[in-house]
């Protein structure tokens, strides 16, 4: 699937994007407090580029530009021990820069970091 226009992911951010986003983390972490939620809340948290302004995934708009992944077990030991406090931190931070105007653009740029930040996940592929 081809990337949205300029426009059109703008227009979704001005009108969804921006209250959307904090709360799906908010969900997403307190899934991510629960045993049973958590491959929820890691998978809320990986969309959040998408709730924000309607991003694609690279490995969706375009799959072979796309590099690896890092193993599940990495991933999973990061999350333990890293991921879960540093993106709480990570997402805390962009949402107070994102009532800033002058913060905007880098709470859009971190929260759209968020995935890897908790689980060393690459959305750009």
């Amino acid at each position: 699937m081809a990337q949205r226009s300029l426009f059109t992911r703008a227009l979704w951010f001005v009108a969804v994007g921006w209250w959307a986003t904090p709360a799906v983390v908010n969900v997403a972490w307190f899934l991510n407090a629960t045993v049973i939620g958590l491959p929820l809340g890691i998978k809320l948290i990986n969309v959040v580029p998408t709730v924000l302004s309607l991003k694609e995934p690279r490995s969706l708009s375009a799959p072979e530009g796309g590099r690896g992944q890092r193993s599940l077990v990495v991933r999973g030991v990061y999350f333990l021990f890293v991921g879960w406090w540093a993106s709480l931190l990570w997402a805390n931070v962009a949402a107070f820069l994102a009532v800033t105007v002058v913060g905007l653009p880098v709470a859009y740029w971190m929260f759209n970091r968020l995935p890897f930040v908790t689980s060393l996940y690459r959305f750009d592929g």
